[in-house]
């Protein structure tokens, strides 16, 4: 069974892509992992339906080259140089610990030298976008491990980009040709790119993009143009499409338009993307997967285990507690789907075969499969493991009772409202010009110093953890207030008041009528929709004013 020609083999395709995708969103896991399904499905090892490989295989390629460009995109130069030193040693920990363990694995596993550096590098990377994703989806990425994690993230992605375009320059140079081989080559490369993208970034790009920005559309295809005109001239000048849309984007990074460009060209990037994973499922060699299984087992083990770990015990050592570090630790137990464009860029130069391709994927799809469910239910794995973590956590976390210092909550408190947002910022500042004795909590360090300076009594902390929570909460306190954003997060959050023997009433915001018939079901005393509750009085409101203007 073959289809009439291309056009309906990529209709039949994104169809499919739908079916299967809508499937894997039920069952809460990304979406990129059911293209990778289909792509095995219509593959030669399952129905064989595809024959449009070439353009199949254009499209996974601009499809790539727009995933570093918006990466390079979001990479700020302000950004870069206030990377905190949690988020610089945490990544660059993190890399080294799992280079050097993930090797010596991958030799014991059977491997030659060339292949165990292959996965051992592949295995450092985590997915900056299921991470984003999976944070923003729980509204962690303003918390201060949503941060943290952020941060080495940013330190994977630049590590990525060196290592393409190492393997890029190795692959200029000859297959034979080894790292110190091209080592003077690539450094002189570099400083030649950066002095052409420092030029640009500061006399031509600013006005161009100012020029371009007059219209929306055209904003939009000069950023295309832009990003796969570098990445075209990054592989003829020796380095590696990948880089050089990389760096496009990073060119524009320091823009006023950059958030508009993302934003939209982020919907370009994830259908572009759907077509790289097809393209990597239709690839996979099943002859070499039924070896390649228990290797792959092993290896997602390392990384599902080891990797969080490394990250806690950085975090532990700078100070943070183990909350903090067991959360942000997660968002490292999966590999990326750089992981995969780096093992197939070593099988374009030879180094690597197609068993290496079929073992990451192998890997991706467990730890990525496994660490969603892992993220999603954070609080519930550790709670479970809490007890067998107090050796990641020193005796005195300094940083985070720094931040907790500051103020600290002292006096009266009759009311506390958990979460010091847009709506819990408001809520409070209204409590207290009402004359009641309110204080904020919040695990935004940036939203407490920004409250602080608005002279509102705020103070930094977990409120899921109940070592924060319950000491806090006194017999003075009548009602405690939740904006936190999800159910789990709430339930966390009443097992900490509950831990803490606190007997004031619970009031939650629920943001629509299905979060806040879950929330009832906790049994709470209290649900606020701030939508309705805004439009009732704005419709009391409005009610007394034309019932004054038609008085007589």
């Amino acid at each position: 069974m073959t289809f009439s020609g291309p056009f309906a083999e990529l209709a039949a395709l994104m169809l499919l892509c739908a079916v299967v995708g809508a499937v894997f969103v039920r069952l809460r896991q990304p979406v990129l992992m059911a293209y990778i399904v289909v792509g095995i499905l219509v593959g030669p090892a399952v129905l064989g339906v595809v024959q449009a490989h070439d353009q199949v295989d254009l499209l996974a390629q601009i499809g790539v080259a727009m995933l570093l460009f918006v990466v390079g995109l979001k990479l700020d130069v302000q950004h870069v140089r206030h990377i905190g030193p949690v988020a610089l040693a945490t990544g660059l920990g993190q890399l080294t610990f799992t280079i050097v363990i993930g090797f010596a694995l991958t030799l014991a596993l059977g491997k030659d030298w060339l292949e165990a550096l292959y996965v051992a590098v592949a295995l450092t990377f985590s997915s900056t976008i299921i991470i984003v994703k999976l944070l923003s989806d729980k509204r962690e990425l303003d918390s201060l491990h949503g941060r943290i994690a952020v941060g080495f993230l940013i330190v994977q992605d630049l590590a990525v980009v060196l290592a393409m375009m190492t393997v890029s320059a190795m692959r200029s140079e000859g297959v034979g040709g080894g790292v110190l081989d091209v080592a003077p080559a690539l450094v002189l490369r570099l400083v030649g790119v950066g002095l052409l993208m420092w030029g640009l970034m500061r006399w031509v790009l600013p006005r161009v993009v100012v020029g371009m920005a007059r219209s929306q559309e055209l904003l939009l295809l000069f950023a295309m143009a832009w990003g796969i005109g570098l990445a075209a001239l990054g592989e003829w000048a020796g380095f590696s499409k990948e880089a050089g849309a990389f760096l496009a984007g990073f060119s524009l990074a320091s823009t006023p338009y950059r958030e508009a460009m993302g934003a939209r060209l982020t919907g370009i990037r994830d259908f572009l993307l759907l077509f790289f994973f097809i393209d990597l499922g239709t690839k996979l060699d099943f002859s070499t997967l039924g070896a390649e299984l228990l290797p792959s087992l092993w290896l997602s083990l390392f990384v599902l285990i080891g990797n969080p770990l490394i990250v806690m015990a950085i975090m532990g050592y700078m100070g943070y507690r183990k909350r903090t570090g067991f959360l942000a630790g997660l968002t490292v137990a999966q590999i990326s789907e750089f992981s995969i464009v780096f093992v197939a860029m070593g099988i374009a130069l030879g180094h690597v075969g197609v068993a290496t391709l079929s073992l990451t994927t192998l890997v991706g799809l467990i730890t990525i499969t496994l660490s969603t469910y892992m993220i999603l239910h954070a609080q519930w794995l550790y709670e479970r493991l809490s007890p067998w973590l107090g050796w990641l956590e020193r005796r005195h976390p300094h940083r985070e009772v720094a931040e907790e210092g500051r103020p600290p909550v002292a006096g009266r408190v009759e009311v506390l409202v958990l979460g010091a947002g847009r709506y819990g910022g408001r809520l409070l500042k209204q409590l207290r010009q009402g004359g009641v004795a309110a204080v904020g909590v919040d695990f935004d360090p940036e939203a407490v110093r920004t409250l602080v300076g608005q002279g509102l009594p705020v103070t930094f902390g977990d409120a899921e953890d109940p070592e924060f929570l319950g000491p806090l909460v006194n017999a003075q306190v009548r009602w405690v207030v939740s904006t936190l954003p999800t159910w789990e997060a709430n339930q966390a959050m009443l097992h900490a008041l509950a831990s803490g023997g606190c007997a004031a009433s619970v009031a939650v915001v629920a943001r629509d009528a299905a979060a806040a018939a879950s929330v009832r079901e906790l049994g709470v005393d209290l649900v606020l929709n701030p939508f309705e509750d805004a439009a009732d009085h704005a419709a009391r409101h409005l009610v007394e004013l034309l019932t004054v203007k038609d008085a007589p």
